[in-house]
């Protein structure tokens, strides 16, 4: 790829959440393409520990790979990590992720999204990087109701405080910018999906529930006519868009090298088809009818009807746009999920 061949082999990479799901992907594309990846994780147990950790194996397998147990609300560790390392491409996508966690967990989300966050800012400032790229969150759109959502959409209603931390990110990068000219690149993702993916996400939860022989809960009202609707982007997509990007930083041009983008697969569908593909994803990869027993529910404080990303400034930027259709990619994830866990 062209512009992946623009990045120095010789410089270090630093990812933060490296043992998280988007995380783990980016990391190993790098280093399956030879790059030195310095990853730091905390490997807290919001989810099952064990998958972060069976992520971790495949990454400790390459010798140019170095992992550090370290949570980015620890200033004293992440300048350390700096220091030591110096890297010139940094990619902040350790957070406490949810928006119905933060309803009730609001100290995880200040301590690890606020906090944590200034603290690579900080070291950003002080060690001197090329690129910060980080993760910001289509919750930022709250409640709009025009879409596609665009990057200069007004966005200061967030409806969670997840949200809320996310806009935060966007803003401190911006003054860090405009101060420190750290060319800063925030992406708004949509709804990720994929194999190893998160459990605490629907797709993997609703899974789970088929398996145990539970009922998935869908806060849709059992309103088909007017589902909620989403804008599901598969992993593979969302890690080529960041490693087209991470040799593009922004410049100054506005007043300061910051910039946002959408990555999403600016094709939403309603939850009720994701969840009847996923049925017959789950139904190829097992060879025999699959059907969810379903429990219909109110929309939960927080949630929002609809997001839906314009992708133009993406694709403009970087000549991308993620193209994986739900077909194939719940197909990719329900093979690997019969995989790993063995199920029948």
């Amino acid at each position: 790829m062209e512009e992946l061949k623009t990045l120095d082999k010789t410089k270090t990479i630093l990812i933060t959440g490296a043992a998280g799901f988007i995380g783990y992907h980016l990391a190993h594309r790098m280093l399956a393409e030879g790059y030195s990846v310095v990853g730091i994780d905390n490997l807290n147990a919001y989810y099952d520990i064990r998958l972060k950790q069976t992520r971790l194996t495949t990454l400790m397998s390459y010798a140019h790979f170095t992992f550090s147990q370290s949570d980015i609300a620890d200033k004293e560790a992440i300048m350390g990590i700096f220091a030591k390392y110096q890297p010139a491409l940094v990619v902040n996508l350790a957070a406490q992720a949810g928006v119905r966690y933060s309803i009730d967990h609001p100290d995880d989300y200040i301590q690890s999204n606020i906090i944590g966050f200034y603290n690579i800012l900080e070291a950003c400032r002080h060690y001197p990087v090329e690129h910060l790229v980080y993760a910001s969150s289509s919750s930022v759109y709250g409640s709009n109701k025009k879409v596609p959502f665009e990057e200069t959409d007004f966005v200061d209603h967030p409806v969670s405080l997840y949200a809320a931390t996310k806009k935060s990110n966007e803003l401190m990068a911006h003054t860090y910018s405009h101060l420190y000219k750290i060319p800063a690149t925030g992406l708004r993702f949509f709804t990720v999906y994929g194999p190893m993916g998160r459990p605490d996400m629907a797709y993997f939860g609703f899974t789970d529930k088929y398996f145990a022989g539970e009922p998935i809960h869908i806060f849709n009202n059992g309103d088909f006519e007017h589902d909620l609707y989403r804008d599901f982007t598969y992993i593979d997509d969302i890690v080529e868009g960041i490693v087209r990007l991470l040799p593009k930083p922004p410049t100054a041009d506005a007043g300061a090298p910051s910039k946002v983008y959408n990555i999403g697969n600016n094709s939403p569908e309603k939850l009720m088809t994701f969840i009847t593909t996923l049925e017959a994803a789950l139904g190829e990869a097992l060879k025999r009818e699959v059907v969810f027993k379903k429990v219909f529910e109110a929309l939960k404080p927080g949630d929002v009807p609809a997001t839906y990303a314009s992708t133009d400034l993406l694709q403009a930027a970087v000549g991308f746009k993620p193209q994986t259709s739900i077909k194939d990619g719940l197909r990719k994830l329900a093979r690997w999920y019969v995989d790993y866990y063995g199920v029948k």
